[in-house]
């Protein structure tokens, strides 16, 4: 099964170019373009990981941020930051991101650090699964 990864920026030639690149690679990449539609997205699609532009018109990247782990706590975020905003990307891993990458972005970095993201969501979904399992077992007397 291949990491589901939404890539959320506004600069479209960027998410073209990177969503091709992830896809070359074998991720299966959906793309918003602002943080309502990413918003949108989340709500409606479960994915893996998000990378997140902090930078964008209208909802910002720790607004998206904040919006996202609610609706989906253990999606895992990796902010996406350009030189003056690595403040930002600090405060968006204190609230809850996996990591930031500067842009411009290597792909090969991004490659690893999706990947060590959705391992870390799995190992949250597995203990989540044994905590249910743990739980059933108490309430059914097994």
């Amino acid at each position: 099964m291949s990491v589901k990864v939404l890539l959320v920026d506004d600069e479209e030639q960027f998410v073209d170019v990177l969503s091709q690149r992830l896809q070359g690679r074998g991720f299966q990449v959906s793309t918003a373009f602002n943080g309502d539609d990413a918003i949108s997205f989340i709500e409606e699609h479960d994915a893996d990981v998000v990378i997140l532009d902090v930078l964008m018109p209208g909802r910002n990247g720790i607004e998206t941020l904040r919006e996202i782990k609610r609706v989906r706590p253990i999606t895992e975020v990796i902010m996406l930051t350009g030189h003056g905003t690595v403040e930002t990307a600090i405060q968006g891993m204190k609230l809850g991101a996996y990591d930031y990458l500067m842009k411009p972005t290597d792909t090969t970095e991004l490659v690893e650090k999706i990947t060590k993201a959705q391992e870390r969501k799995k190992e949250h979904e597995e203990r989540i699964r044994q905590a249910e399992v743990d739980r059933l077992i108490k309430t059914k007397g097994w």
